[in-house]
């Protein structure tokens, strides 16, 4: 019968993913500093309760909060409590049990991957198990390397190589964790006359190992891919295989397409790699599994190197790294792992990714692709990738992304049709940067504004004609006309869209232009946008006229008035003006006034008029 408390762990553990993945535990409100745990303790959902407002925040879109985890990753996630669990047993128990998972595992995947007589070894950071290799290598050929240490390496140094379409970083981490120069790392090119750009050039690696060795150096192990990081290419591993043999070093591969090993038909170029001396494996990308730990195979003879490597470890909780892979690997059997794989693998180039048709596209074109794409079109997994000879490139790849996201054939439909639609008007408007930058050069009311990370025609600014302001008065003039001109252009009838720019460009008071289409008159939109920009001009200066003139006016009407008032007193009195003695007199002999009427239009000033009374 099963362990109740292994029954009770697992009913837990599928009751929490489902509380947390349904986000529907009431809102719980989340203070900006630590708090103290409580006296009595809390119950289970409510401390789910608190792991999802950290996880979920204030987000209530569905399609920001967490990824989907199907039965296989519960799995993955129930062996991380198992292990928690399996720890406390007594000693001899957990040994054979440890034993017994590390074994089963190893077995499992080598058989799997068609890695006959291997070894493996379990680790979560991905060039962990390099960093292994690496020391077990050094061992094997510096015998004293143990007890010397880097003084065995200082009359010989030893050199590691790896292809330029590596993972960026991955030599220069080696010699940090491995305490070796940078000296000691050499960068193979890819080919740069014949074959693919992304494979290692051969020859020149050929040559730079009998420079090494005739040097006084050791070559002593080769990093290659099968299926580049960038674009998935592998290198020609049968050969490199020849000249690690023929030099005495280590071959060790990684890559993408190492997981096609596990189907029927494999390519000749990936079979290869089952004849070298060690791999990485990530299965957790390739199955959908998440936090189990990626996977070094290796082949070595003695244990005692591969103990002092780290390779091997005598201490049971560290073989427990294996249980969730031991445990979903069970879950899915040989055939859902296969047919996971082969799902992933079997979405074949559609015409516009091949090289034939495909453009080379800015870095700006490929980064608004890549967005769009990956917004619109989330399952497909797409990203943007910098390779080192084609630049900035929109990368599909179903073997790391489809077995997590869930990649259907209808996601692919999509990403193709979705591609159709889009590199068209990206070829367009490309096309049409430089026109539209000519264009605006021509006219001298307007500025081009040069933003290479805005993926539109470009932007310009309409500059006023007006050369008698300073400087502030001429700022506030431009900033006020652009504003007005973005909001006009915004009310245009067309497809064109308009923007103030992008969020962190250096120009400001600028219009910017997004994608066209081919039937675009670049011409007659430059044509539009100087023909409003000069209305809005003379607009606000007729305004400024009208004010102008209104002050003028007022001015002009209060020394009038003064005037007025001056020769009402010259011609009445001052006796008048009194109070009490005015309105006696007024009384006895009333004053025969003519009434002034005064008024001024915006255009010619003031027009002072009498009229009798």
């Amino acid at each position: 019968m099963m362990d109740p408390t292994l029954a009770e762990m697992g009913n837990h553990l599928s009751d929490a993913m489902k509380i947390l993945e349904s986000g529907k535990l009431a809102s719980l409100i989340l203070f900006p500093f630590s708090i103290f745990f409580s006296d009595s303790g809390q119950d289970v959902v409510s401390i789910l309760q608190l792991v999802q407002n950290l996880m979920h925040g204030d987000d209530d879109k569905q399609g920001q909060r967490m990824q989907y985890v199907a039965e296989q990753g519960h799995m993955a996630l129930l062996g991380h409590s198992l292990a928690a669990y399996i720890s406390v047993l007594e000693r001899e128990r957990l040994r054979k049990l440890t034993t017994r998972i590390l074994s089963d595992t190893t077995l499992w995947l080598c058989r799997l991957f068609r890695y006959e007589n291997g070894s493996a070894y379990y680790h979560e950071d991905d060039c962990e198990g390099l960093v292994k290799v690496c020391r077990l290598v050094i061992n094997t050929h510096y015998e004293d390397y143990a007890t010397e240490g880097f003084t065995m390496l200082s009359s010989k140094h030893p050199v590691i190589y790896q292809s330029a379409a590596c993972r960026p970083g991955l030599g220069q981490h080696l010699c940090s964790q491995l305490g070796l120069p940078l000296s000691c790392l050499c960068i193979v090119p890819c080919n740069t006359m014949f074959g693919s750009l992304h494979q290692m050039d051969v020859a020149l690696l050929d040559k730079l190992i009998r420079d090494d060795r005739e040097s006084g150096k050791v070559p002593l192990l080769l990093i290659a891919n099968a299926g580049t990081p960038g674009a998935g290419h592998t290198d020609k591993l049968s050969r490199l295989k020849e000249l690690c043999v023929q030099y005495n070093m280590w071959l060790h591969v990684e890559g993408v397409n190492l997981a096609t090993l596990a189907l029927g038909q494999v390519s000749s170029a990936v079979t290869a790699a089952t004849k070298c001396d060690s791999m990485t494996l990530t299965p957790g990308p390739w199955l959908g599994l998440p936090a189990v730990p990626a996977v070094t195979l290796y082949r070595h003879e003695d244990p005692a190197l591969s103990l002092a490597a780290g390779l091997t470890s005598s201490q049971p909780v560290e073989k427990l790294r294996a249980l969730p892979l031991w445990l979903s690997l069970q879950y899915l059997g040989h055939d859902g792992i296969v047919q996971r794989i082969k799902h992933a693998s079997q979405p074949r180039p559609h015409p516009l990714f091949s090289q034939d048709s495909a453009r080379k596209f800015s870095f700006l074109g490929c980064m608004c692709l890549g967005e769009q794409l990956a917004q619109q079109v989330p399952l497909s997994g797409v990203d943007v990738v910098e390779l080192e000879d084609e630049g900035t490139c929109v990368r599909f790849s179903p073997l790391m992304t489809a077995a997590a996201l869930g990649t259907q054939e209808n996601d692919v439909a999509a990403l193709v049709e979705k591609l159709g639609e889009m590199i068209p008007v990206l070829s367009c408007t490309l096309r049409f940067r430089q026109d539209f930058k000519d264009e605006v050069l021509q006219q001298a009311s307007l500025s081009y504004i040069e933003d290479l990370s805005w993926p539109g025609l470009g932007g310009v600014r309409y500059e006023p004609r007006t050369t008698d302001l300073d400087e502030d008065k001429r700022q506030h003039s431009v900033e006020k006309i652009n504003s007005d001109l973005l909001k006009k252009l915004m009310e245009l009838d067309t497809d064109l869209y308009f923007s103030g720019g992008p969020e962190f460009c250096e120009e400001k008071n600028g219009i910017f232009i997004g994608m066209a289409t081919e039937d675009l008159d670049v011409a007659e939109l430059v044509e539009t946008i100087v023909s409003i920009g000069k209305d809005i001009e003379e607009s606000g200066k007729l305004f400024e006229n009208m004010t102008e003139v209104v002050r003028r006016g007022i001015q002009e009407a209060e020394l009038q008035l003064q005037k007025a008032n001056e020769e009402k007193l010259m011609e009445e009195g001052v006796f008048r003006q009194i109070p009490l003695v005015g309105s006696v007199l007024n009384w006895l002999s009333p004053v025969q006034a003519s009434v002034k009427g005064r008024t001024f239009n915006l255009a010619e000033g003031i027009d002072v008029f009498y009229r009798g009374s």
